[in-house]
């Protein structure tokens, strides 16, 4: 039995705690962007630069208003979301068995239905035909035996999508996660910041139109949600990680395929804040905390839930895993990594044996952040 875990590295700045094998550091980007090798073998991740921004809209949904400045440091992330791949890395050496794998905790949900109280998730079944839009359970439906392994449920399997985001991932698996790999879960500024790529005040993460030139630049709906999916994307579910063109920073995926959680908790400003969409499929009750999820994901659509946007934001439970919900991690350059670089890192035990090539990483995301000063 067990309640939702509090995430150990939700804080401001990380020192870089690497447990890959091959983190030796490249630099291919322009003047704003920079590549490193990922921790964890994670392939790479992005330097996004420190600055201003335009956070928030004023024209679409009335928890992202209003527009304010807001400033962030620069800090590395993930160049996609956490794959299929790199997740059953992290369980294959730790154990690790997430949420919905494990039975939920009578007391905390004392009014559950008990048949309900086993180990599944929240998997979205597409209706025959139009359905009323008020209520989510026409095409929400948790689902005994769902998880990460098995993301329709019982019978499915991830042949084929190593390199789709990782999804029935509760916020505290994506914790763990990022725990284990010595990285930290972005907070919202930092992801809406990364997510715009440099275009101040945009629609979407790559501009003002939705397709330019009819082309497809990310994972949503097409079609009347949530019956009709014309798949103008190529795509019914998720895709491939880097299926769509990455934005100006080089992120991938920042904007449909799944939404992923950050480390910031969400406070509705107001009641029709909270009212029930596509995306948040729970009922969270007032015991049970919030985090914010950003980008949108392949259920978004333009006649339901227009948060394909870096703008968008909802809450969601930390109690929820979902068919849609992944995530990303980031890597903060603290004050003392830049001002005693000399001085050891404070590894894990089971990251000793990566010592050296984390020094390596961590002085090249000096040398990186000093040529931005």
């Amino acid at each position: 039995m067990h309640a939702p875990k509090a995430c150990a590295q939700a804080t401001e700045e990380t020192v870089i705690q690497g447990r890959g094998t091959d983190q030796r550091p490249r630099r291919d980007g322009g003047a704003n962007a920079g590549h490193a090798a990922g921790t964890a073998g994670q392939g790479h991740m992005i330097w996004v630069p420190g600055g201003s921004f335009l956070m928030g809209s004023n024209d679409f949904y009335p928890e992202e208003r209003p527009v304010r400045r807001e400033s962030v440091r620069g800090f590395w992330m993930d160049s996609h979301p956490v794959t299929n791949a790199e997740f059953r890395q992290f369980v294959s050496a730790t154990g690790y068995a997430t949420y919905s794998e494990r039975p939920p905790d009578s007391a905390t949900y004392p009014h559950a239905d008990p048949s309900l109280l086993v180990p599944g998730s929240l998997v979205f079944r597409k209706p025959r035909g139009p359905v009323g839009l008020r209520d989510y359970r026409a095409w929400w439906e948790y689902v005994p035996g769902a998880d990460w392994r098995h993301p329709e449920g019982p019978g499915s399997t991830l042949n084929g999508r190593d390199d789709h985001p990782v999804v029935h991932v509760a916020y505290e698996d994506a914790c763990a996660y990022a725990d284990w790999a010595g990285k930290a879960l972005p907070i919202e500024s930092e992801w809406e910041f990364a997510a715009r790529g440099g275009l101040e005040g945009a629609t979407y993460a790559w501009g003002d139109a939705f397709a330019p030139e009819g082309r497809a630049m990310a994972n949503t709906w097409q079609g009347r949600f949530p019956w009709q999916n014309l798949e103008v994307d190529g795509y019914e579910g998720t895709s491939p990680v880097k299926a769509f063109p990455a934005n100006g920073y080089g992120l991938y995926d920042m904007i449909g395929n799944v939404w992923e959680w950050t480390a910031s908790s969400f406070a509705p400003r107001r009641a029709e804040d909270i009212k029930k969409s596509c995306c948040v499929p729970s009922e969270p009750g007032g015991h049970i905390a919030r985090r914010v999820v950003k980008g949108g994901s392949h259920l978004c659509a333009p006649n339901y839930c227009l948060r394909y946007r870096p703008a968008a934001r909802q809450g969601e439970a930390v109690d929820t895993s979902a068919c849609h919900i992944g995530f990303r991690c980031v890597v903060r350059v603290s004050k003392i990594a830049v001002e005693r670089p000399q001085r050891a890192l404070a590894l894990k035990p089971a990251a000793q044996s990566a010592a050296a090539s984390s020094f390596s990483l961590r002085k090249f995301e000096e040398r990186q952040v000093n040529e931005r000063m």
